[in-house]
């Protein structure tokens, strides 16, 4: 299960990836029509909750430390602010459908929450490698439990 928790952690990262090449995409396509950020809003609405669910439940089947798996489960909620704050910026336009510069300035942190997103996963992704390595020869491994010392 541990193998399986960085591979799919590696297919999230590479789906955020793809995400920002996806806006680019829709931001430079010309003319610029409802279908141009087709593959970004695909990818954010289904593909990336989708694997963050199985990197949540392999984590969890990999018998990772709580805040591995609770680290897991944050681009959930970083994905489900996305679209709020799109949808805020969608709505944040005058009476002719124009964008505002409030409307803008919401935007940008899309951009922003993405980032972050994509460092939670890299954050993720090294934890999973991590867990996955087997113990060095010649060593102890101990168990110990969460909230008790070391």
């Amino acid at each position: 299960m541990r193998k399986a928790f960085v591979i799919v952690s590696a297919l999230l990262l590479v789906s955020f990836a793809l995400q920002f090449v996806f806006a680019a995409v829709g931001a430079f396509t010309k003319p610029a029509g409802d279908g141009a950020y087709a593959l970004h809003s695909v990818t954010g609405m289904a593909v990336i909750p989708v694997l963050t669910l199985l990197t949540i439940l392999f984590a969890a089947l990999a018998k990772a430390p709580g805040r591995l798996v609770g680290l897991a489960t944050l681009p959930l909620g970083l994905v489900v602010v996305q679209a709020l704050i799109a949808g805020l910026a969608n709505g944040s336009t005058d009476a002719a459908g124009a964008s505002t510069p409030f409307g803008l300035t919401i935007a940008g942190l899309h951009a922003v929450n993405g980032i972050i997103a994509v460092h939670v996963v890299v954050n993720v992704l090294r934890a999973a490698r991590q867990l996955a390595r087997p113990a060095p020869a010649g060593t102890t491994q101990v168990a110990v439990r969460e909230g008790e010392p070391a």
